[in-house]
């Protein structure tokens, strides 16, 4: 079992009876405990082989680490060691369902997690995989911390939000209304807009630690806020990218991949457009699933020392 905290053993201690939103004691999972006394749920996949390197997956809103088994299962074939945790509000992490009041709680948490891992392997190389709102954690991990992160993939990443939601009229709303009744519903994702595989859309239905009901317009005005953050950060960042969108997503708008990839600094960049396709090219029809392996796997290759 592996349990970590940044507030010592008295805080451990206190973990003996603490429970998960399901119910599960967290003393019986591998967690750390942020800077808010938040308990946060964590997943580790570890190679039979010596490690090339660590990558930390980042999932996207009302998801979980879970999400991310079958990614995890084909880079730890590669010999990498993966990491991923829920965020706050998510999965098994205490705090209020898909809510947060500052986005950069997400990153904090990324960035704690990581200071972990670099702890245990310090000789590795870091690397991000981030999906949806996981790529816009990513992009200010990347910034905090440009010196720790050795390349990040990005599946669809929250950049720009679809045109109908980016309407002035429904932004100024938003914000509006984020400070009157910030707890009032938008309305809730529809599944058939992540995948064309109707499979992977009724194991999203199926899925107990997914979040299934409505967006709040206090969380809405967060992300706005950290995405128009990004004209000042994106020109930062000089960390490899691959970055992956299907043209056919209705949740991130492809435009904001098209954005990141002109202003990032970057020299080694890389976009791929994947056409007709939905939001999780990681679990799209099973070809695209399989390009999308092929091209992340081949982009690690490349810039990592072959499995020894």
């Amino acid at each position: 079992m592996w349990t970590m905290s940044c507030c010592g053993d008295n805080m451990l201690e206190k973990a003996q009876d603490r429970l998960t939103p399901q119910g599960a004691l967290y003393r019986n999972l591998q967690h750390f405990v942020n800077e808010d006394g938040n308990y946060v749920f964590c997943r580790y996949w570890e190679p039979e082989t010596p490690p090339r390197a660590l990558v930390m997956i980042i999932h996207g809103a009302g998801e979980h680490s879970g999400s991310y088994m079958n990614v995890a299962t084909m880079l730890v074939n590669q010999s990498l060691f993966v990491f991923s945790h829920d965020h706050v509000g998510h999965g098994q992490s205490e705090g209020q369902r898909l809510n947060v009041s500052n986005f950069s709680i997400y990153v904090r948490d990324c960035v704690q997690h990581i200071n972990m891992m670099k702890y245990r392997h310090p000789d590795l190389k870091i690397y991000l995989l981030a999906h949806s709102m996981g790529g816009l954690v990513a992009i200010y991990v990347i910034h905090d911390r440009p010196d720790d992160i050795a390349g990040a993939i990005f599946i669809a990443p929250l950049v720009a939000v679809n045109p109908e939601s980016a309407k002035p009229w429904k932004v100024f709303c938003t914000r509006l209304m984020h400070h009157l009744v910030p707890n009032m519903p938008l309305g809730s994702m529809n599944p058939h807009w992540l995948s064309r595989d109707e499979n992977e859309v009724t194991n999203y239905y199926k899925d107990p630690l997914c979040y299934h009901g409505a967006m709040k317009v206090g969380f809405a005005a967060v992300l706005l806020n950290a995405i128009n953050g990004l004209k000042n950060v994106l020109v930062t960042i000089t960390t490899p990218v691959l970055i992956l969108h299907g043209d056919a997503d209705k949740l991130c708008d492809i435009r904001g991949s098209y954005i990141m990839y002109e202003m990032v600094a970057s020299t080694d960049k890389t976009l791929k457009v994947f056409e007709e396709c939905f939001h999780q090219l990681h679990k799209e029809v099973p070809d695209v699933v399989k390009e999308v392996y092929a091209l992340i796997e081949m982009w690690l290759n490349d810039r990592l020392p072959l499995p020894k």
